[in-house]
């Protein structure tokens, strides 16, 4: 008996529990580990394997993108999308609070960082990504632990507990002008905090936008009342342990008093795992195709995997990986490959609506640029062409045709003669139509599909997530499925 569980050996070796199943290890429970769980259960996976989920934080799964919710004042479960008892109610052992130390993939046992040692058959790394955290001077207690008021902005725990310290009319600095440091900040402002960004980059958001959509977003974020400093770092932290942080010191000599600092300075792949496991690994954990990793029943998935020399720092890959990796593992389609992502976003930045795909940049001389900017709403639209196809495009402020130029952009169909009528009438795209306009990027959800759902009797926004997900991902799209919902659900049934 091992945890719990009476095993045997079959022919080839191959570890089974008393109901004659494989044992599925997955470590992690993050994003991509909600969404491989939900392929998984689609295709009857649970009565194949006898599956366990490791998870370091003491609570269910939950969605990472909508943590700004959490730190506004909304209860966790706002943001949960697994509780405990789901796992349970689907026979999948589920370890809170236990993090993975190891694999030893040669024997096929598994670590935890509390001494147990359990076998599997099959191994799922989805350890995601940790924050990037600058070694500042005076950040620190004597004891290592970060001075009171300085936060990593990155877990649930994190935004109880700034939440708790946020008191109105105190001042906080955040340093990191991308997605989770602009977040942050928004809801700091909006709980009546004097609120300052510090960003090492001249823009905002450097590694999504290019200089005229920094620009863009820079002008909403300073009208929501937000002080910038850009082309900025911290040098030092002042305080001490016993009132914690009073001050930040900028490279340029400016002292700025502070009762809070938050730390949001991107991330990384977490490859701890894998490292101390032996697997090879890069920037994140190497796997193919199949997101098998060298080692024989080892896999990864997620923010961690590194696929063809790429890393991905969004949700939408991981869940097109966990799609190929529930078909394989399954068995259902064990021909599945995983070819890589297009990247595209669609979020909303601190109430700024931002879209972003493909290229940043022209590549190519006889590639072709349009830019429309509108200086009085601070909005810009850009679009870069080859060949009359699109390459990339940026929205900061109207994303209106955001989904017709996804649309064309995976198909790669040409673009009108006059470009401008793509930014103008998201109908205008050759080959278009409403019910193909693809609604909610994260779960590929198309404007038919919801169609077909209120038509089917899902008449609220509730009842549409809960049979498509759209909405449920990052939610920049909620508003327009509610639109959505509301306008067919009020037209009168067709006549027979």
């Amino acid at each position: 008996m091992i945890n719990g569980h009476d095993l045997h050996f079959n022919a080839r070796g191959a570890v089974r529990n008393d109901q004659g199943k494989r044992r599925l290890a997955i470590i992690g429970n993050g994003m991509a580990t909600c969404r491989l769980l939900d392929e998984l259960c689609a295709r009857g996976a649970e009565n194949r394997f006898d599956i366990t989920v490791y998870g370091e934080e003491p609570r269910g799964a939950y969605n990472r993108i909508q943590l700004g919710k959490v730190l506004g004042g909304k209860e966790p479960d706002a943001i949960i999308t697994k509780p405990p008892a789901w796992y349970a109610e689907r026979g999948i052992t589920f370890q809170q609070g236990v993090a993975v130390a190891r694999l030893d993939t040669a024997r096929k046992r598994l670590e935890t960082k509390d001494g147990q040692i359990v076998r599997y058959d099959v191994a799922v790394l989805a350890t995601g990504s940790l924050p990037s955290v600058p070694p500042l001077p005076g950040m620190n207690n004597p004891d290592g632990s970060l001075l009171g008021g300085v936060f990593v902005y990155r877990t649930m725990d994190d935004c109880l507990r700034m939440r708790d310290r946020a008191q109105p009319g105190h001042s906080a600095v955040v340093l990191g002008g991308g997605l989770l440091g602009l977040e942050s900040a928004k809801v700091l402002s909006d709980l009546g905090l004097h609120v300052s960004v510090v960003h090492s980059s001249a823009t905002l958001m450097n590694s999504q936008l290019d200089p005229m959509a920094g620009e863009m977003l820079a002008r909403q974020m300073e009208r929501m009342g937000i002080f910038l400093r850009l082309g900025r770092t911290i040098e030092t932290v002042e305080g001490d342990a016993e009132t914690g942080i009073s001050a930040v010191v900028l490279d340029d000599g400016r002292i700025m008093g502070a009762d809070m600092l938050v730390l949001a300075c991107g991330v990384r792949p977490r490859i701890d795992v894998a490292r101390a496991s032996g697997l090879p690994i890069n920037r994140g954990i190497i796997v193919n195709d199949t997101l098998a990793t060298e080692a024989p029943g080892v896999y990864a998935v997620g923010e961690c995997a590194e696929h063809r020399d790429r890393t991905y720092g969004i949700v939408a890959p991981a869940w097109e990986q966990a799609v190929v990796l529930a078909d394989v593992l399954s068995g259902v389609n064990p021909q599945a490959r995983y070819r890589g992502s297009n990247i595209y976003t669609r979020l909303k930045v601190a109430g700024v609506e931002v879209a972003t795909m493909g290229t940043m940049q022209p590549e190519l001389d006889d590639d072709d640029v349009l830019e429309v900017v509108e200086q009085r709403k601070g909005t810009y639209r850009k679009l870069i062409m080859r060949e009359g196809r699109l390459m990339g495009a940026m929205l900061v402020g109207n994303t209106d045709a955001a989904a017709s130029l996804v649309q064309i952009f995976d198909r790669e169909d040409l673009l009108p003669r006059d470009p401008l009528q793509a930014l103008c009438d998201p109908g205008a795209l050759a080959g278009t139509n409403a019910a193909d306009r693809q609604v909610c990027n994260c779960h590929k959800v198309s404007e038919g599909q919801i169609r077909d759902l209120v038509a089917a009797g899902a008449v609220t926004f509730e009842a549409v997530a809960a049979a498509c997900r759209a909405g449920t991902g990052c939610g920049s799209c909620r508003p327009e499925v509610e639109r959505l919902v509301t306008l067919r659900a009020a037209q009168p049934a067709a006549v027979a």
